[in-house]
């Protein structure tokens, strides 16, 4: 597209050109002003479609960033994660305690523990920054 735009820009040129050969030096303002005027419309025809592309991309970004945190913090997965761990914890418990006695216990809960922290930060990442301290 941008060779036919640059092609028709040549005619317009030459066309000027031609135009000030039969009319003479004294149309030459006139004939320059009719051509530059063609070429600020294309550049603000350019400028426009570039802006209005940068805006609809924006937007999408913007309606792609609301959907996916409005997703990603909800209370039916807070509460699904945290019954699932709880059902979970109970045969981790019984196995490791079965085969490694209270160390094994204590192996189950830190990573029952551990996955639930993990699962609260990537919830909420200012979860330990403390109070007053916004990164």
């Amino acid at each position: 597209m941008t060779d036919a735009r640059d092609t028709d820009l040549k005619k317009d040129l030459a066309a000027t050109l031609h135009a000030r050969g039969e009319l003479g030096p004294e149309y030459e303002s006139e004939l320059v002003d009719s051509f530059l005027e063609k070429i600020d419309s294309r550049i603000d025809g350019a400028v426009e479609r570039r802006l209005r592309r940068g805006l609809a991309e924006q937007q999408m970004q913007a309606a792609r960033g609301a959907r996916r945190s409005r997703g990603t913090d909800s209370w039916g997965e807070r509460f699904g994660f945290g019954i699932v761990s709880l059902v979970l914890a109970i045969p981790l418990s019984a196995i490791g305690g079965a085969f490694a006695g209270m160390t094994g216990l204590i192996a189950a809960w830190v990573g029952i523990v551990g996955v639930n922290m993990a699962q609260a930060v990537r919830l909420n990442p200012g979860l330990f920054r403390g109070p007053g301290r916004e990164d």
